[in-house]
């Protein structure tokens, strides 16, 4: 009998997406046995290896139904969850070694390929697009996080950078990078913040391959935090209660005064 062979990830992998696959649907009973097709639904898991001659030279992202599970740090041969969630099956690591090939291979087809094909294919270029946006609904005083979104990427080459009042902020997370269909990219930023009436907050997107900025600002769109704008409706209101009361005895008062003859 030869040696055991290592199962390899397929049934780590196997779990992670039956698990996926169970969540838009639980609670719901099963379809019947007759029509258990017409329940399908179709998903798709990415796992995307790109290298490149700008920074990061290589990276990797693994997405379901193009939403970013995993990242993955090539210095620590680490996943890099995006959500707390995911934290346990980022530890699997026996897919490792295929990873590492990968990589191996994707930089060697740059280094040796690459040149060959410069100037003989044209070169693809996407101008960032940002937005920022809360994570949850705004409440001035209670911490929230802001999330800069850039979308149109292409190459994923990019240094994200955040301000506040102009001035720069320290302590954002690490930015996201994530492939979708079609040889794109698009990326995260989040930074934690308790908002105020007066904040102003930037999203500054540098593509480092041709030194293209895009800024994308964040103003709170309410003035009054939400219980304070409450209690300045019911005021207003009050008020304009008590001043239709008064002019109502006004011109009853007026009315059944009786006229004075000439």
């Amino acid at each position: 009998m030869g040696p055991e062979q290592d199962p390899g990830p397929g049934p780590a992998l196997l779990q992670l997406l039956h698990l996926l696959w169970l969540l838009p649907h639980s609670g719901a009973a099963p379809p019947a046995a007759a029509g258990w097709r017409a329940g399908l639904q179709s998903h798709t898991f990415q796992h995307t290896v790109y290298c490149q001659d700008w920074s990061p030279g290589v990276g990797l992202s693994e997405t379901y139904d193009e939403d970013q599970l995993f990242s993955f740090d090539f210095s620590q041969n680490i996943r890099v969850p995006r959500l707390p969630e995911f934290a346990d099956w980022a530890q699997q690591t026996r897919d490792n070694p295929a990873i590492s090939f990968d990589e191996g291979l994707c930089q060697s087809l740059v280094q040796e390929v690459g040149p060959h094909l410069e100037g003989q294919i044209p070169v693809s270029r996407g101008f960032p697009v940002v937005e920022v946006f809360t994570l949850q609904p705004l409440e001035f005083g209670k911490p929230n996080t802001l999330v800069c979104f850039v979308s149109n990427l292409f190459p994923p080459s990019l240094t994200v950078a955040w301000q506040h009042h102009l001035a720069p902020v320290e302590g954002a997370g690490p930015t996201f990078v994530s492939a979708l269909d079609g040889l794109t990219f698009q990326a995260f930023s989040y930074l934690n913040v308790t908002p105020a009436p007066s904040d102003i907050f930037s999203c500054i997107v540098t593509h480092e391959i041709d030194g293209y900025t895009a800024i994308a600002y964040w103003v709170p769109h309410n003035a009054l935090p939400s219980h304070l704008l409450e209690n300045v409706l019911c005021g207003v209101a009050f008020g304009l209660g008590l001043l239709g009361i008064l002019v109502g005895l006004v011109l009853i008062i007026r009315f059944r005064k009786p006229c004075s003859g000439d």
